[in-house]
């Protein structure tokens, strides 16, 4: 990129958005680009235009109907020009300019992307350089970057430059979205490093990020950015680097609300590999340890597996991991959670490999080593993850939910069961369900609903082996916190025992621990009076709280249920809402906040 010469603004309205993002880069006494970009020339923009009641359908065809014939004429600064004019008489946003461009049918894509190279390199109105912006998303070339890193300069115009630079130059992609996203600048340190070329400063930058550094959700793109890749190979021994590595890999490979980031790396093997050859470099600490288990598991049932793997390589890593870490961790001391963990999750990715093809159906619980409550079953189809590979939008359900209930077991009666819900719930994004039923000595599961991509295939297992799988899993609660543990028990006994919380006309609603303090049991009671009092209705929760005060959760549990036998929970759980009528009437009111020390 040229920085220009010029030292007074330039003519808005005459020169291009190109020449006025270099000379607006240039002008900057330390280069450095605003974390939402340069303001566009004219100043802030004015607010986007918008039509009510125009559908998207509606829009996708307005879009067609006015660029096709314009974008198939072989003179490209007529076309241009022509675009400019019939943009600004669509009055669509710049967000649905783009979707519908970046989907039209082309006559003549080399007509096209002259075009679109017209648009970026001259355009002076950033919705009709939205427009060459999108067609670069599929028409793009190597000589497009240096426009399009230019251009991703400007408000408003980064997410087009991010989705068009992807498949041409990743580290220039990735740089723009740690921009725009880094808003507690954790990661300007790295960034400017990486813009300098010092790649000693960028080794540093990298390796001084915290372990609970939120940037971490960036992990992909801080990967790509720092070519994480060229970093190893000059120094693949390095400590520091290998550990960075392994956890911006797990982190990569952990599916929360979408696709894992983990499939879109393209080293991501190189990367494994690069690891997993060195990790005897790393310091046997208790973080050291924890975090190869966690490679481990990912490389054994997380979306990690459905990276394109040589036969055997991916077996072959796991192998060296098993050989590389203790056989068990040391007795913990009170508070170190990494011994813990390690000790209740040695053996998952390694225990059932056995020579030979992996199990037809296997059932991993993994839980994470972090402190938090997040506990996801891993369904796993002759060695392949089935939630990551059918649906990517969130974890596996809980065991609680899918295997202690018996939700998994098959019947002669179909039963639809829910796998995985997404993360931001399945009104919003869906959820994955299949239907479970046995048919003679075969366990069928098919009748899949909520699957992304083409419709899954019908899967048979012998139904002695599912239900041996199926026994194994509801019997091993290794993976399982002694918190954990008092909930499962609190929640089994419940359901032996209805009666216990009938009494007091109150049900389970939900129990568990809670999620910012997993050391605490939570059971969550909802409260259904038979008489309400009048003009009422509905239904109050109540919450009560069992921090872990030590004993076996055996012992906790079985007090937990004898105090529900003799006492009223709604006299000693908190309030936690429901139906304000009712509550008003029967005079609760929630538990106001602790203060604050």
């Amino acid at each position: 990129m040229s920085v220009r010469d010029e030292r007074e603004p330039l003519a808005p309205r005459t020169t291009s958005l190109y020449d006025y993002a270099l000379f607006r880069h240039g002008i900057e006494p330390d280069g450095a680009v605003p974390r939402k970009g340069f303001p566009l020339p004219d100043g802030p923009p004015p607010p986007e235009p918008g039509r009510k009641n125009l559908t998207w359908h509606q829009a996708q065809a307005e879009v067609t109907d006015a660029l096709t014939p314009l974008l198939a004429d072989p003179d490209p600064v007529r076309a241009a020009q022509a675009v400019h004019r019939r943009v600004a008489e669509l009055a669509l946003t710049a967000r649905s300019l783009r979707a519908h461009t970046a989907r039209m049918a082309l006559a003549d894509e080399d007509a096209a992307r002259r075009t679109a190279r017209q648009l970026v390199r001259t355009g002076t109105d950033a919705a009709a350089v939205g427009v060459g912006m999108a067609l670069l998303i599929r028409l793009g070339e190597p000589e497009d970057v240096p426009w399009l890193k230019a251009l991703g300069m400007l408000r408003g115009l980064a997410d087009s430059a991010i989705a068009a630079l992807d498949p041409l130059d990743r580290q220039a992609a990735a740089l723009l979205v740690i921009r725009g996203r880094d808003r507690s600048e954790q990661l300007t340190p790295l960034t400017e490093a990486i813009t300098s070329g010092d790649a000693e400063a960028t080794r540093s930058a990298l390796v001084s990020l915290p372990d609970e550094s939120q940037a971490l959700w960036l992990a992909r793109r801080i990967a790509e950015a720092a070519d994480l890749r060229g970093l190893l190979r000059a120094r693949p021994q390095d400590a520091e680097l290998l550990a960075l590595t392994g956890r911006l890999l797990h982190r990569m490979a952990y599916q929360l609300d979408s696709r894992a980031d983990i499939l879109d790396y393209l080293p991501a093997r190189a990367v494994y590999e690069a690891l997993v050859r060195h990790a005897d470099r790393l310091p046997p600490t208790p973080e050291h340890r924890s975090l190869l288990l966690s490679v481990a598991l990912d490389l054994h049932s997380s979306p990690a597996v459905l990276l394109n793997w040589r036969p055997g390589r991916r077996r072959a890593l796991l192998d060296a991991l098993d050989r590389l870490l203790p056989a068990a961790a040391p007795e913990p001391v009170p508070g170190e959670r990494h011994a813990d963990w390690f000790r209740r999750s040695r053996h998952l990715p390694f225990a059932r490999a056995e020579a030979g093809d992996p199990p037809r159906w296997e059932l991993v619980v993994v839980h994470g080593p972090e402190d938090s409550s997040t506990v996801e079953t891993r369904i796993l189809i002759d060695g392949i993850p089935l939630v990551p590979a059918l649906f990517g939008k969130g974890l596996g359900n809980p065991p609680e939910y899918l295997i202690d209930s018996g939700r998994l077991r098959a019947a002669p009666e179909p039963r639809e069961v829910q796998l995985c819900e997404a993360y931001c719930t399945e009104g919003c994004c869906g959820a994955l369900y299949v239907t479970i039923r046995r048919d003679g000595d075969e366990v069928v599961w098919d009748g899949w609903r909520g699957a992304v991509g083409p419709p899954p295939p019908v899967y048979r297992f012998e139904a002695a082996a599912y239900d041996a799988e199926l026994t194994r899993a509801e019997q091993d609660h290794s993976w399982c916190r002694p918190e954990r543990s008092t909930a499962r028990l609190i929640a089994a006994g419940l359901r032996d025992r209805p009666e216990l919380t009938a009494r007091w006309e109150l049900a389970p609603s939900w129990i568990g621990t809670d999620r910012g303090d997993p050391e605490t049991t939570v059971v969550q009671l909802r409260y259904t009076p038979s008489a309400p009092p009048p003009g009422t209705g509905g239904s109050l929760y109540f919450e009560w709280r069992l921090p872990d005060e030590g004993g076996p959760p055996l012992a906790r549990a079985a007090a937990a249920l004898q105090r529900l036998e003799t006492e009223d929970p709604k006299t000693f759980a908190s309030f936690g809402g429901g139906n304000d009528d009712l509550a008003k009437a029967l005079g609760h009111r929630p538990t106001p906040p602790a203060p604050r020390a």
